[in-house]
C-alpha cells in the first residue's frame, strides 16, 4: 500500500510538472500564431549569424526559447522550435548551446539578405587589400564577436607589417588607422598598444559606439569577453554603465591616440598601397585600415544648436524604455512616423512631430492613415513648417513659420536621413557579397563547441 500510494503522489507531481510544461508551449504557440496573424512575425528574417532549427531532431523542449536573451526571437509552434522574429535575432547562438539534442547549428543569413555585406577572408580582409573590417559592419553583431574580431584584424597586420614597411618608405604614416571606436574599435587599439603599432584611431561621436545609446541599464554581454591590456571581464552579465566606465579608463591611457567627434568621409588607396583617409578636420595616411563600425550608417545632422546634448538622439532603441517624456521626433519620412507612433504608446509620454514641411507626402499608405488616426485620438501632436533652432536642457526651441515656439522636452530624435554604410563601403572600393566565416567561427557556431556570443 505504501508503494501504490509513493507512485500515485509521485504520479500527480510529474502530471503537475507536464501539464504546466504543456500549457506554457501552447500559451508560446498562441502568442506566436497572433504575432503572426497581425504581420509581426515571419516578415524580415535573420539578417547575419542566426540558429537554423533541424525540424527532425527538435523534441519540443522549449530550452532554446528560453536560453534566448531576445526574449521573443524563438518560440514552440505545432511542438517544434521555429524562428518567429527572425529580425530580432543578433546571433548570441546560446540557443544552440542550450538544445539538449543539438537540433541547432549557428548559421549565416542566405545570400539574398547578406547581399548588401561586403565580401570577407577569413582573415577578415576585404577586397580592397589590407583593408580589414571587424564588427558588426561584416554581420556578426555582439560585443564578444567585435572584440575578438577587433584583435584578430591586428594580428594579422602585425605578420604583414615587417613587408609593408619595407615596401613604403614614406613618413608621416600609421601603421593602422581604426575607423570606429565601438567594441571592435577598442579592441583593436588595445592590441596595437600592447604590439606597439603606431595607430589612431578615429570615432565619429563619443567611444561606445551604439552602446552608448542605449537607454538604459542594458545586458550588453551574455558571457565572459576579454580585452588586450586588461584582461578578462569573469561577469556574464555586465551593463552599459560598467562597460562605459571602463572605456572611459582606456581613453585616459597616454598611450592611445583616439580622436572623437570626427569621423572618416573617405577612403582611397594610393598608387604605393598607402590609404589617405580624410574626415572633416584634416586628412591622414596609413598602411592598413580597420572599419569598425556599425551598420545604422552616419546620420545627417542639423547643425542645430545644442545637437551635441546627450538627449539628442539619432536612432531609437528599445521604445518601452521611453516613458513619460515630453518627446520631440524631426522629420516627416516613415521612420520618423513609426518612432513617433511607437514612442505614443508608451505610458505618460508626450510626443511631438516637426516636419518642415505643410503636409506629409512621402508616407507608406499604411502609416499615412495610421498618423492620421494618432492625430484625431490626439495620442501626438504634428507641427508643420516648423523646424528647430535651438535644443536645451529641459526644452527646445521651434522656428514655426517665422515664430518661435518653446516646448518642454526631455528627449529628441532626429530623422533627417543620413550616409548609408554600404554606399561607402562602395565608395571605398570594397565589394560586397555572401560573408566568409573564418574556420574557427565556423567551428564554434556547431552547438557541440563554444558558441561566439
Amino acid at each position: 500500500m505504501d508503494t501504490l500510494f509513493t507512485w500515485l503522489i509521485a504520479a500527480i507531481v510529474l502530471g503537475f510538472f507536464v501539464i504546466r510544461y504543456w500549457r506554457a508551449n501552447k500559451r508560446s504557440e498562441a502568442l506566436a500564431h497572433a504575432a503572426a496573424a497581425r504581420g509581426a512575425n515571419f516578415s524580415d528574417g535573420p539578417k547575419a549569424q542566426h540558429p537554423h532549427i533541424h525540424a527532425d531532431s527538435c523534441i519540443g523542449c522549449g530550452a532554446c526559447v528560453t536560453a534566448c536573451p531576445e526574449g521573443d526571437v524563438l518560440a514552440l509552434v505545432g511542438g517544434k522550435a521555429a524562428i518567429v522574429n527572425g529580425h530580432k535575432c543578433i546571433g548570441h547562438g546560446l540557443c544552440a548551446e542550450e538544445c539538449p539534442v543539438g537540433a541547432i547549428t549557428m548559421v549565416m543569413a542566405k545570400a539574398s539578405a547578406s547581399a548588401d555585406l561586403p565580401a570577407l577572408s577569413e582573415s577578415l580582409e576585404t577586397t580592397v587589400p589590407n583593408l580589414f573590417i571587424a564588427g558588426e559592419l561584416g554581420g556578426l553583431a555582439l560585443i564578444k564577436n567585435a572584440v575578438n574580431q577587433g584583435v584578430s584584424c591586428v594580428n594579422e597586420i602585425a605578420n604583414r607589417l615587417e613587408d609593408l614597411r619595407s615596401g613604403t618608405h614614406t613618413e608621416n604614416v600609421y601603421d593602422i588607422i581604426i575607423a570606429g571606436a565601438g567594441p571592435a574599435g577598442i579592441a583593436a587599439s588595445l592590441r596595437a598598444a600592447e604590439l606597439s603599432i603606431s595607430t589612431l584611431t578615429l570615432e565619429r561621436e563619443t567611444v561606445g559606439g551604439t552602446v552608448s545609446k542605449y537607454p538604459r541599464q542594458k545586458l550588453v554581454m551574455t558571457s565572459p569577453v576579454e580585452f588586450p591590456l586588461h584582461g578578462k571581464f569573469r561577469k556574464t552579465q555586465l551593463s552599459k554603465e560598467e562597460l562605459l566606465a571602463f572605456w572611459e579608463e582606456v581613453m585616459r591611457r597616454t598611450d592611445l591616440n583616439i580622436h572623437t567627434n570626427e569621423g572618416i568621409a573617405s577612403v582611397t588607396r594610393e598608387s604605393n598601397g598607402i590609404f589617405s583617409v580624410r574626415t572633416s578636420l584634416g586628412e591622414y595616411r596609413a598602411r592598413t585600415i580597420i572599419l569598425a563600425l556599425g551598420r545604422a550608417g552616419t546620420p545627417r545632422k542639423l547643425g542645430v544648436k545644442g545637437e551635441e546634448l546627450p538627449h539628442v538622439l539619432y536612432r531609437l532603441i528599445e521604445a518601452d524604455h521611453y516613458t513619460h517624456k515630453n518627446i520631440l521626433i524631426v522629420g516627416g519620412g516613415d521612420s520618423a512616423v513609426e518612432a513617433a507612433m511607437g514612442l505614443a504608446h508608451q505610458p505618460g509620454n508626450r510626443v511631438t512631430i516637426s516636419y518642415r514641411s505643410a503636409a506629409f507626402s512621402r508616407l507608406k499608405d499604411r502609416n499615412a492613415k495610421r498618423i492620421e488616426e494618432h492625430i484625431r485620438a490626439n495620442k501626438l501632436e504634428v507641427i508643420f513648417n516648423s523646424v528647430p533652432s535651438e535644443f536645451r536642457e529641459g526644452s527646445v526651441l521651434l522656428d514655426v513659420e517665422g515664430e518661435t515656439r518653446e516646448l518642454a522636452n526631455d528627449v529628441v530624435w532626429i530623422f533627417a536621413g543620413g550616409t548609408s554604410p554600404t554606399n561607402f563601403l562602395k565608395e571605398c572600393g570594397i565589394a560586397l557579397g555572401s560573408v566568409e566565416l573564418s574556420q574557427s567561427e565556423k567551428e564554434q557556431s556547431h552547438p557541440a563547441l563554444a558558441i561566439l556570443t
